[in-house]
């Protein structure tokens, strides 16, 4: 593969097979063949916005081992367009392609803060954290034109409910002013992913996120305003960022995070594919040690779904990873603790103000 065919300013080089598609099903391609025949691009790389409609907007979710009950995203797809995001396969329930359709064809919830709204002042809801996003990055590029993101911070202080963020993005900053009056009641708690200290890693990883330096500025403007943030550094992959755990947790905690977590890297679904291609034509090099190291990490495969093992790995990769975080939490983390968020105050502010008793 020719290094020089990856795609600029985007994290997957190509679009993958639908898979949900039959494999009947054709798709037509008389206006590319137009465009070709013209003299014209049939690709110019743009992001499409979409608008959907759904029903409900917050999300039970089912899985034991990922440490929250209740998630919602504004936005379907993600223009960040990071390499390894397992949200990836979910493009393929839109009809569209885990690959480079992931980075480009944005779903838009503009509904979102009613839907959050109506959710939060059922009579039967109690209150649970909600985690913005579960899925995709709710600061996105498309928050800033959209403000969604903004509109349901807006409807959680309303509310008094609990909220947690993932991002990766310092567009957040944007909304320092709610985000702090959520923190005064601890009702809100970040998580920054930081994957890497270096900025050829993570312009090649992460294509179209926050800079380092600016996650990095995010966290500590975050923390110094009494906001708790906890850093994530997922997923790790072994040879590309792995050696970095220690100067991660170090310079996360220098920056005033409370703790860390991690992930080992897994590629399912679609990813696998689009993750391959990806690795051999940017790093052609070190690619088949890398994808070696991914599988001993997961029984000889690229991705183990098993709960339980799917996110921490086994082997002796996966164990040296781990007992690495272990170490860096001792080090870097002994004193710290991320608080949990306040449950108590939504029942009395269920119709958006403070009931008298």
């Amino acid at each position: 593969m020719n290094p020089k065919s990856a795609i600029k300013g985007r994290g997957a080089k190509r679009n993958v097979h639908n898979r949900f598609f039959e494999l009947s099903h054709e798709m037509r391609d008389d206006f590319l063949e137009f465009c070709r025949k013209e003299g014209e691009e049939s690709d110019k790389n743009k992001t499409q916005y979409l608008e959907v409609f759904p029903k409900t907007i917050v999300n039970k979710v089912e899985s034991p081992d990922i440490g929250l009950s209740y998630s919602m995203n504004a936005y379907q797809g993600c223009e960040h367009g990071c390499i390894y995001c397992y949200a990836r396969n979910s493009h393929e329930y839109w009809g569209y392609s885990a690959g480079l359709d992931f980075e480009r064809r944005i779903m838009v919830k503009k509904a979102a803060p009613k839907l959050l709204e109506a959710q939060l002042k059922k009579k039967s809801w109690k209150a649970h954290p909600i985690v913005m996003s579960g899925n995709t990055d709710c600061y996105q590029p498309a928050e800033k034109q959209f403000k969604i993101t903004r509109q349901c911070l807006e409807v959680f202080l309303k509310y008094k409910h609990p909220v947690a963020i993932i991002t990766k993005n310092a567009l957040i900053l944007r909304d320092l002013d709610i985000v702090k009056a959520l923190a005064k009641d601890n009702l809100i708690g970040v998580n920054m992913s930081i994957t890497s200290l270096s900025e050829d890693t993570r312009r090649i990883l992460e294509p179209r996120t926050a800079t380092i330096k600016k996650r990095l500025e995010t966290v500590k403007v975050l923390s110094e305003n009494g906001i708790p943030v906890n850093v994530m550094l997922a997923p790790i992959i072994p040879s590309i960022n792995s050696h970095e755990i220690l100067p991660l947790a170090k310079t996360a905690s220098e920056h005033g995070a409370l703790s860390i977590a991690h992930t080992i890297v897994r590629l399912n679904g679609a990813i696998g594919e689009i993750f391959k291609d990806w690795i051999y034509k940017t790093m052609p090099d070190r690619a088949q040690k890398v994808l070696h190291q991914i599988e001993s990490c997961h029984g000889g495969r690229l991705n183990d779904s098993r709960y339980g093992t799917r996110m921490r790995g086994e082997g002796k990769i996966a164990e040296q990873i781990n007992s690495l975080v272990r170490l860096a939490r001792l080090k870097y983390f002994k004193n710290k603790v991320m608080p949990k968020l306040n449950l108590n105050l939504h029942e009395q502010y269920k119709d958006g103000q403070l009931k008298l008793f």
